[in-house]
Protein backbone atom coordinates (compact mmCIF):
# COMPACT_ATOMS: atom_id res chain seq x y z
CA UNK A 1 0.00 0.00 0.00
CA UNK A 2 1.54 3.50 -1.26
CA UNK A 3 1.35 5.93 1.36
CA UNK A 4 -0.09 8.71 -0.82
CA UNK A 5 -1.56 10.99 1.99
CA UNK A 6 -0.39 13.09 4.84
CA UNK A 7 -2.19 13.78 7.94
CA UNK A 8 -1.42 16.13 10.11
CA UNK A 9 -3.69 15.83 13.94
CA UNK A 10 -2.16 16.95 17.01
CA UNK A 11 -4.92 15.35 19.21
CA UNK A 12 -3.57 11.40 20.59
CA UNK A 13 -7.05 10.14 20.48
CA UNK A 14 -7.97 11.16 16.64
CA UNK A 15 -4.45 10.45 15.58
CA UNK A 16 -4.83 7.24 16.62
CA UNK A 17 -8.08 7.00 14.74
CA UNK A 18 -6.86 7.90 11.59
CA UNK A 19 -4.22 5.23 11.40
CA UNK A 20 -6.97 2.84 12.46
CA UNK A 21 -8.99 3.92 9.52
CA UNK A 22 -6.16 3.69 7.06
CA UNK A 23 -5.43 0.13 8.27
CA UNK A 24 -9.02 -0.47 7.46
CA UNK A 25 -9.09 1.27 3.81
CA UNK A 26 -11.57 3.78 4.83
CA UNK A 27 -9.24 6.63 3.86
CA UNK A 28 -6.20 7.31 1.55
CA UNK A 29 -3.39 5.45 3.01
CA UNK A 30 -0.44 7.29 4.38
CA UNK A 31 1.13 8.78 7.34
CA UNK A 32 -0.05 10.30 10.59
CA UNK A 33 2.12 13.15 11.93
CA UNK A 34 0.97 14.07 15.67
CA UNK A 35 3.22 16.83 16.07
CA UNK A 36 1.81 20.74 15.63
CA UNK A 37 1.58 22.06 12.62
CA UNK A 38 3.49 24.88 13.28
CA UNK A 39 6.78 22.07 13.43
CA UNK A 40 5.75 20.91 10.05
CA UNK A 41 8.38 22.06 7.64
CA UNK A 42 7.92 21.70 3.70
CA UNK A 43 10.09 18.58 3.40
CA UNK A 44 7.98 16.98 5.79
CA UNK A 45 5.21 16.88 2.73
CA UNK A 46 7.82 15.80 -0.06
CA UNK A 47 6.46 13.15 -1.54
CA UNK A 48 2.98 13.43 -0.64
CA UNK A 49 -0.08 13.47 -3.41
CA UNK A 50 -2.72 14.90 -0.20
CA UNK A 51 -2.19 16.59 2.50
CA UNK A 52 -4.61 16.81 5.16
CA UNK A 53 -4.02 19.66 8.25
CA UNK A 54 -6.51 19.47 11.39
CA UNK A 55 -7.10 16.14 10.20
CA UNK A 56 -9.21 14.93 12.97
CA UNK A 57 -10.98 11.25 12.04
CA UNK A 58 -10.36 11.82 8.04
CA UNK A 59 -13.73 12.79 7.19
CA UNK A 60 -12.09 14.94 4.07
CA UNK A 61 -10.38 12.17 2.89
CA UNK A 62 -13.28 9.90 3.09
CA UNK A 63 -15.25 13.31 1.04
CA UNK A 64 -13.07 13.04 -1.75
CA UNK A 65 -13.60 9.39 -2.01
CA UNK A 66 -17.36 9.69 -2.09
CA UNK A 67 -16.99 12.63 -4.52
CA UNK A 68 -14.96 10.84 -7.04
CA UNK A 69 -11.81 12.36 -5.95
CA UNK A 70 -8.72 9.96 -6.68
CA UNK A 71 -6.34 9.23 -4.11
CA UNK A 72 -3.06 10.44 -6.20
CA UNK A 73 -4.88 13.43 -6.99
CA UNK A 74 -3.01 16.42 -5.31
CA UNK A 75 -5.01 18.31 -2.71
CA UNK A 76 -4.52 19.87 0.35
CA UNK A 77 -7.47 20.28 3.38
CA UNK A 78 -7.70 22.17 6.55
CA UNK A 79 -10.58 22.66 9.27
CA UNK A 80 -8.51 25.65 11.29
CA UNK A 81 -9.58 25.15 15.09
CA UNK A 82 -12.76 27.23 15.56
CA UNK A 83 -13.09 28.25 18.91
CA UNK A 84 -11.55 31.00 18.71
CA UNK A 85 -14.06 32.79 16.51
CA UNK A 86 -17.11 30.54 17.36
CA UNK A 87 -19.41 32.40 19.12
CA UNK A 88 -19.48 30.10 22.22
CA UNK A 89 -15.54 29.95 22.31
CA UNK A 90 -13.10 32.17 23.77
CA UNK A 91 -13.70 34.62 20.95
CA UNK A 92 -10.04 35.52 21.58
CA UNK A 93 -9.72 36.14 17.59
CA UNK A 94 -6.30 36.14 16.10
CA UNK A 95 -4.45 36.72 19.51
CA UNK A 96 -5.43 33.61 20.58
CA UNK A 97 -2.92 30.34 20.19
CA UNK A 98 -5.08 28.08 18.32
CA UNK A 99 -5.29 30.62 15.52
CA UNK A 100 -3.24 28.60 13.47
CA UNK A 101 -4.16 29.83 9.66
CA UNK A 102 -0.47 32.08 9.61
CA UNK A 103 0.96 28.01 10.43
CA UNK A 104 -0.84 26.80 7.64
CA UNK A 105 -0.60 29.21 5.37
CA UNK A 106 3.25 29.74 5.65
CA UNK A 107 3.36 26.01 4.03
CA UNK A 108 0.90 26.88 1.88
CA UNK A 109 3.15 29.52 0.45
CA UNK A 110 6.11 27.56 0.44
CA UNK A 111 4.68 24.58 -1.41
CA UNK A 112 1.89 25.96 -3.32
CA UNK A 113 -0.56 23.09 -3.94
CA UNK A 114 -2.95 22.87 -6.83
CA UNK A 115 -6.08 22.59 -4.87
CA UNK A 116 -7.10 23.46 -1.23
CA UNK A 117 -10.34 22.77 0.63
CA UNK A 118 -11.24 24.10 3.81
CA UNK A 119 -14.02 24.91 6.30
CA UNK A 120 -14.72 27.34 9.47
CA UNK A 121 -17.37 27.88 11.61
CA UNK A 122 -20.35 30.64 10.14
CA UNK A 123 -20.11 33.69 13.01
CA UNK A 124 -19.18 36.65 12.92
CA UNK A 125 -15.73 36.74 13.72
CA UNK A 126 -15.44 33.17 11.08
CA UNK A 127 -16.51 35.61 8.25
CA UNK A 128 -13.97 37.85 8.79
CA UNK A 129 -11.44 34.91 8.68
CA UNK A 130 -12.59 34.11 5.98
CA UNK A 131 -11.90 37.24 4.28
CA UNK A 132 -8.77 37.21 5.69
CA UNK A 133 -7.99 33.76 4.23
CA UNK A 134 -9.31 34.67 1.24
CA UNK A 135 -6.87 38.50 0.73
CA UNK A 136 -4.23 36.09 1.42
CA UNK A 137 -4.94 33.38 -0.56
CA UNK A 138 -5.57 35.81 -3.85
CA UNK A 139 -2.82 37.77 -3.03
CA UNK A 140 -0.69 34.00 -3.80
CA UNK A 141 -2.78 34.17 -6.93
CA UNK A 142 -5.17 31.77 -6.16
CA UNK A 143 -8.68 31.75 -7.60
CA UNK A 144 -10.93 31.28 -4.82
CA UNK A 145 -14.74 30.87 -3.63
CA UNK A 146 -16.76 30.15 -0.42
CA UNK A 147 -20.13 29.23 0.94
CA UNK A 148 -22.53 29.34 3.84
CA UNK A 149 -23.71 26.19 4.05
CA UNK A 150 -25.80 24.14 6.84
CA UNK A 151 -25.94 20.73 7.19
CA UNK A 152 -29.63 20.93 7.74
CA UNK A 153 -29.45 21.30 3.64
CA UNK A 154 -28.00 17.98 3.26
CA UNK A 155 -30.51 16.14 5.03
CA UNK A 156 -28.85 15.90 8.76
CA UNK A 157 -30.57 15.96 11.88
CA UNK A 158 -28.55 19.12 13.03
CA UNK A 159 -27.77 22.72 11.56
CA UNK A 160 -24.15 23.12 12.12
CA UNK A 161 -23.53 25.99 10.15
CA UNK A 162 -20.37 25.93 8.23
CA UNK A 163 -18.19 28.18 6.07
CA UNK A 164 -16.75 25.99 3.31
CA UNK A 165 -14.10 27.46 0.96
CA UNK A 166 -11.69 26.40 -1.82
CA UNK A 167 -8.62 28.00 -3.88
CA UNK A 168 -7.46 26.85 -7.25
CA UNK A 169 -4.04 27.63 -8.32
CA UNK A 170 -4.45 27.47 -11.77
CA UNK A 171 -6.10 31.15 -11.32
CA UNK A 172 -6.05 32.12 -15.02
CA UNK A 173 -9.47 31.64 -16.51
CA UNK A 174 -10.54 29.40 -13.01
CA UNK A 175 -11.24 32.74 -11.67
CA UNK A 176 -14.10 33.08 -13.74
CA UNK A 177 -15.51 29.81 -12.99
CA UNK A 178 -15.47 29.65 -9.70
CA UNK A 179 -17.00 33.04 -9.61
CA UNK A 180 -19.81 32.29 -11.53
CA UNK A 181 -20.24 29.23 -9.25
CA UNK A 182 -21.30 31.01 -6.99
CA UNK A 183 -24.79 31.79 -8.96
CA UNK A 184 -24.99 29.38 -11.28
CA UNK A 185 -24.21 26.68 -8.97
CA UNK A 186 -25.84 27.57 -5.32
CA UNK A 187 -28.93 25.39 -5.97
CA UNK A 188 -26.47 22.32 -6.66
CA UNK A 189 -24.35 23.04 -3.27
CA UNK A 190 -27.24 23.92 -0.84
CA UNK A 191 -28.17 20.54 -1.08
CA UNK A 192 -31.81 19.05 -1.95
CA UNK A 193 -33.40 20.07 1.82
CA UNK A 194 -32.97 23.68 1.62
CA UNK A 195 -31.31 25.23 4.90
CA UNK A 196 -34.69 27.57 5.84
CA UNK A 197 -37.01 24.81 5.82
CA UNK A 198 -34.63 22.26 7.80
CA UNK A 199 -33.39 23.60 10.08
CA UNK A 200 -36.83 25.31 11.90
CA UNK A 201 -37.36 21.48 13.28
CA UNK A 202 -34.03 21.35 14.41
CA UNK A 203 -31.79 21.75 17.68
CA UNK A 204 -28.21 23.14 18.19
CA UNK A 205 -25.82 20.73 20.04
CA UNK A 206 -23.83 21.94 22.61
CA UNK A 207 -20.47 21.65 21.56
CA UNK A 208 -18.20 24.29 19.78
CA UNK A 209 -17.98 22.54 16.54
CA UNK A 210 -21.47 21.16 16.47
CA UNK A 211 -23.26 24.13 16.58
CA UNK A 212 -23.41 27.91 15.62
CA UNK A 213 -25.37 29.23 18.84
CA UNK A 214 -26.16 28.11 22.81
CA UNK A 215 -29.23 26.84 23.63
CA UNK A 216 -31.01 29.37 24.46
CA UNK A 217 -30.62 31.68 27.55
CA UNK A 218 -26.85 30.68 27.11
CA UNK A 219 -26.16 34.75 25.96
CA UNK A 220 -25.57 33.82 22.43
CA UNK A 221 -27.40 33.69 19.05
CA UNK A 222 -27.14 31.94 15.52
CA UNK A 223 -24.78 34.23 13.71
CA UNK A 224 -27.26 33.92 10.71
CA UNK A 225 -30.38 35.43 10.82
CA UNK A 226 -33.36 33.82 10.50
CA UNK A 227 -32.27 30.36 11.81
CA UNK A 228 -33.61 28.68 14.69
CA UNK A 229 -31.30 27.82 17.82
CA UNK A 230 -33.97 25.87 19.31
CA UNK A 231 -36.22 22.60 18.86
CA UNK A 232 -39.91 23.67 17.06
CA UNK A 233 -41.79 20.48 17.91
CA UNK A 234 -42.10 16.95 17.23
CA UNK A 235 -44.96 16.88 14.86
CA UNK A 236 -43.53 15.14 11.42
CA UNK A 237 -40.07 14.31 12.74
CA UNK A 238 -38.87 11.53 10.38
CA UNK A 239 -39.38 14.71 7.71
CA UNK A 240 -36.43 16.56 9.12
CA UNK A 241 -33.33 14.28 7.60
CA UNK A 242 -33.03 12.59 4.54
CA UNK A 243 -29.90 11.02 2.50
CA UNK A 244 -27.58 9.96 4.25
CA UNK A 245 -29.63 9.74 7.75
CA UNK A 246 -32.92 8.97 6.10
CA UNK A 247 -34.45 5.82 8.02
CA UNK A 248 -32.87 6.78 11.71
CA UNK A 249 -34.37 5.78 14.65
CA UNK A 250 -34.96 8.43 16.96
CA UNK A 251 -34.34 8.84 20.85
CA UNK A 252 -35.99 11.13 22.92
CA UNK A 253 -32.61 12.23 25.17
CA UNK A 254 -32.75 13.49 28.62
CA UNK A 255 -32.35 17.45 27.67
CA UNK A 256 -36.04 17.10 25.94
CA UNK A 257 -35.28 16.65 22.57
CA UNK A 258 -35.23 14.20 20.00
CA UNK A 259 -32.15 13.14 18.33
CA UNK A 260 -31.19 10.26 15.33
CA UNK A 261 -29.16 7.46 15.88
CA UNK A 262 -28.14 4.47 13.11
CA UNK A 263 -30.84 1.90 13.90
CA UNK A 264 -30.17 -0.38 16.37
CA UNK A 265 -27.12 1.76 17.71
CA UNK A 266 -27.13 2.85 21.42
CA UNK A 267 -25.49 5.78 22.48
CA UNK A 268 -22.37 6.32 24.19
CA UNK A 269 -22.70 5.89 28.07
CA UNK A 270 -20.75 7.14 31.30
CA UNK A 271 -18.09 4.11 31.55
CA UNK A 272 -17.50 3.84 27.82
CA UNK A 273 -13.78 3.57 27.15
CA UNK A 274 -12.81 6.26 24.88
CA UNK A 275 -16.12 7.99 25.18
CA UNK A 276 -15.23 11.33 25.75
CA UNK A 277 -12.24 10.90 22.99
CA UNK A 278 -14.98 9.78 20.92
CA UNK A 279 -17.21 12.73 21.47
CA UNK A 280 -14.55 15.54 20.89
CA UNK A 281 -13.54 13.53 17.56
CA UNK A 282 -17.38 13.93 16.33
CA UNK A 283 -17.96 17.12 17.51
CA UNK A 284 -14.62 18.89 15.80
CA UNK A 285 -15.38 16.78 12.54
CA UNK A 286 -17.01 17.95 9.45
CA UNK A 287 -20.09 16.37 7.90
CA UNK A 288 -19.33 14.70 5.13
CA UNK A 289 -22.30 15.03 2.72
CA UNK A 290 -21.73 18.90 2.69
CA UNK A 291 -17.92 18.19 2.22
CA UNK A 292 -18.88 15.73 -0.85
CA UNK A 293 -21.30 18.08 -2.39
CA UNK A 294 -19.12 21.18 -2.13
CA UNK A 295 -16.12 18.91 -3.44
CA UNK A 296 -18.44 17.76 -6.43
CA UNK A 297 -19.22 20.94 -7.51
CA UNK A 298 -16.28 22.18 -7.43
CA UNK A 299 -14.96 19.52 -9.56
CA UNK A 300 -18.21 20.25 -11.99
CA UNK A 301 -17.34 24.01 -11.98
CA UNK A 302 -13.64 23.72 -13.09
CA UNK A 303 -14.03 21.38 -16.38
CA UNK A 304 -16.95 23.36 -17.98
Amino acid sequence: MTATAYYNEIDPFAAQWLRNLIDAGHIAPGVVDSRSIEEVTPNDLKGFKQCHFFAGIGVWSYALRRAGWPDDRPVWTGSCPCQPFSVCGSKKGKSDKRHLFPAWFRLISECQPNVIFGEQVASKDGLDWLDDVQAKLENAAYAFAGFDLCAAGFGAPHIRQRLFWVADADSNGREGRLSGWQDSQREAVNGSVGCDSATNRLAHTNNDRQQSGCRDGGGCKPPIEGYNSGWCGTANISNAVGGFWAGSDWIFCRDGKWRPVKPGLKPLVDGVAGRVGQLRAYGNAIVAPVAEAFIRAYMEAVTQ
